[in-house]
């Protein structure tokens, strides 16, 4: 199947998920047991579009429970922000609340909040590989963020089981999550 093909086939799929209520919940606990004792202070997420998994929830009380440990140390979320001219992607600080607006693709970003650098980044999955590839949406942004960012983010792909394609074949311009996340565990590196 062409990838414009597969795309179109695994959101509307992802859709209309019967159980999805339940494999939310079940990614939502894997993601807030997964975050147990990383390092990271700063964290990229994205907003959830077309049925995609929403982290911000457990995003959220990761930060809240770091604050109230570590009371020294704030830690922070960052959204994407996306140039579209230049074909490149920042993070900007998200908090419950904040000013957002709508970005060139309609999709809701921060509004004139603090950029910030990530050292982990949950990135959403159309579809899922062997080898840590994703699919997306076929824009490139993120291979093109991740390419330019040094130090690299720690990477992890985020899905349903549903999601996965044991025959996708990546280009060379894709680069491998470190880590992808489902609502079974995680299932890369296995």
């Amino acid at each position: 199947m062409e990838k414009k093909a597969l795309r179109k086939h695994l959101v509307e799929q992802r859709l209309r998920l019967p159980d999805r209520t339940e494999r939310v919940a079940m990614l939502q606990q894997v993601l807030r047991i997964w975050l147990v004792g990383r390092p990271d202070t700063v964290i990229g997420a994205y907003w959830p579009i077309k049925g995609e998994f929403d982290p911000l929830p457990a995003l959220h009380r990761w930060k809240e429970d770091g604050e109230l440990i570590e009371q020294q140390q704030l830690r922070k979320i960052g959204l994407p922000v996306v140039d579209k001219v230049h074909k490149t992607m920042a993070f900007h600080t998200w908090y419950p609340g904040c000013p957002m607006e709508e970005d060139a693709y309609g999709i809701p970003k921060p509004k004139d909040t603090e950029v910030i650098t990530p050292t982990l980044l949950f990135v959403a999955c159309v579809g899922y590989a062997p080898g840590g590839y994703r699919l997306g949406y076929g824009g490139g942004f993120y291979d093109r963020s991740l390419a330019r960012l040094n130090p690299r983010p720690f990477t992890v792909g985020l899905g349903f089981g549903t999601d996965f394609l044991p025959d996708f074949e990546p280009e060379p311009h894709d680069l491998p999550m470190d880590a992808i996340l489902n609502d079974h565990g995680v299932v890369w590196p296995v």
